[in-house]
């Protein structure tokens, strides 16, 4: 399992990522800004107009180190990547699970209730932390009708009753995800979730940091070997990360939302931060991604105890932990996929 964490972000329009030996190098105007051992890096992220050189794509593609592109909203675009790793024949266990339509849901629901737990916790501690007795009751009513989900889920049901459930539990969280919001309530509003493009500054926010937690699953899966494509609970769909985005369904609340929220009611963002743009997107602007990336960076490198492992790591090789775990159990080494449960 690949031990780094470090992946470097690049935001700056017009810059150009170039090779030098075994570096890699980003420049602004024509002029070297940064320098970096190519296997000191876990991956690349490029936002909007930046270039890459042949010469850096082959470096990185032959030491593993993955370069995604994004658009200016942080909607994935492309990806370089190197050879396919990992055992065949973990991937054909994979593919066969993925097209038994009862092996897949299971796998599927255990994905979904860690989802639906995790963001049930985000709720329950901002109710303990900043809410006012009306803010409070409508959000333990939430909980409550969370956690009637996740017991629904404790038996084998079909993928499409399975949607059926998430989306359910999806609804009952978005619909009081805006009384979490505790500061600069004039500006950061919610009013439901907005995609392609967010449609105010919360959706702004929670897709940026998505997309980046879908490159984080992305990298995390290819290391153990598994096809990110393929997933149990996301379908195949052209140019869809299927297994990527199943596995960071248990992450959503526990980084993502978590992070969004922080950034918020710290007032660690500002609205001056956001424009809008001709289509009535809201657009973060180059320093306010520049801060939401090193929050997020900051926020991989906490230390906590994975709740089956026992073992003390960073917030950031959760995810790759959750990867090796469920390739070990596509192999049979574990009976059951152990999902990530926040505290």
């Amino acid at each position: 399992m690949k031990r780094l964490l470090n992946t470097l972000y690049i935001t700056t329009h017009g810059a150009y990522i170039a090779k030098e030996g075994m570096t890699v190098t980003i420049r602004i105007d024509h002029e070297i800004k940064m320098r970096l051992p190519v296997h000191t890096l876990n991956g690349i992220v490029c936002f909007g107009g930046v270039a890459v050189s042949p010469d850096a794509m082959e470096l990185c593609a032959d030491n593993n180190v993955t370069i995604s592109f994004l658009g200016e909203y942080g909607h994935f675009k492309a990806r370089v990547v190197g050879e396919t790793q990992g055992n065949v024949l973990l991937r054909r266990e994979q593919y066969r699970r993925a097209d038994n339509e009862k092996q897949a849901a299971d796998l599927a629901r255990l994905f979904i209730i860690a989802k639906i737990a995790n963001t049930r916790t985000v709720v329950l501690r901002a109710i303990r932390e900043s809410f006012d007795s009306s803010g409070s009751e409508e959000c333990e009513i939430a909980a409550r009708k969370m956690l009637n989900v996740i017991k629904q889920l404790q038996e084998p049901i079909d993928c499409e009753s399975l949607l059926g459930k998430e989306g359910e539990a999806a609804r009952l969280y978005f619909n009081i995800f805006n009384n979490l919001i505790c500061a600069q309530k004039e500006h950061f509003i919610f009013r439901g979730r907005s995609r392609r493009p967010p449609l105010d500054l919360v959706n702004s926010m929670l897709s940026f940091v998505y997309t980046l937690l879908v490159h984080d699953a992305t990298a995390a899966l290819e290391t153990v070997g598994l096809d990110s494509y393929v997933g149990f609970f996301h379908k195949d769909r052209p140019g869809r990360p299927g297994l990527a985005l199943d596995l960071m369904e248990e992450f959503r609340g526990y980084i993502a939302d978590r992070l969004v929220l922080t950034l918020i009611n710290t007032q660690q963002v500002k609205p001056e931060g956001f424009t809008v743009t001709e289509s009535g997107g809201i657009l973060m602007d180059d320093q306010t991604r520049k801060n939401v990336i090193a929050a997020y960076q900051k926020r991989k490198q906490e230390e906590v105890k994975h709740p089956f492992l026992e073992e003390s790591m960073p917030v950031g090789m959760l995810i790759f932990s959750q990867a090796m775990l469920l390739a070990r159990h596509l192999r049979g080494d574990l009976d059951k996929y152990p999902a990530f449960f926040c505290k």
